[in-house]
């Protein structure tokens, strides 16, 4: 195994590129891209790249970039919040 190859782990069908290899314990391991796991190099068979898809992120603005909520601000959401027409369940 070499990295930048492409493998599937054969119990989950998951694809993705070898990013590292180690040793450990007597066991090989894989570290694929597409999960960011280390896999057992047994359970792993070569891939064709058509399995293959790319990994791309696309990132969303979220409060911490447009700016923070004060304290004040979220016990106030947190009062504001009107229960009266949740129905009561439970899992028991």
């Amino acid at each position: 195994m070499r990295l930048g190859e492409i493998y599937k782990y054969m119990p989950t069908s998951t694809v993705g590129k070898v990013l590292d290899v180690r040793e450990h314990d007597g066991k090989s391991w894989v570290l694929l891209d597409f999960t960011g796991l280390w896999y057992d190099s047994s359970l792993l068979v070569p891939a064709d790249v058509s399995e293959y898809k790319e990994i791309k992120f696309k990132y969303r603005k979220t409060d911490f970039q447009t700016g923070l909520k004060s304290v004040e601000d979220l016990i106030k959401e947190r009062e504001e919040v009107d229960i009266s027409g949740f129905t009561p369940s439970g899992g028991g």
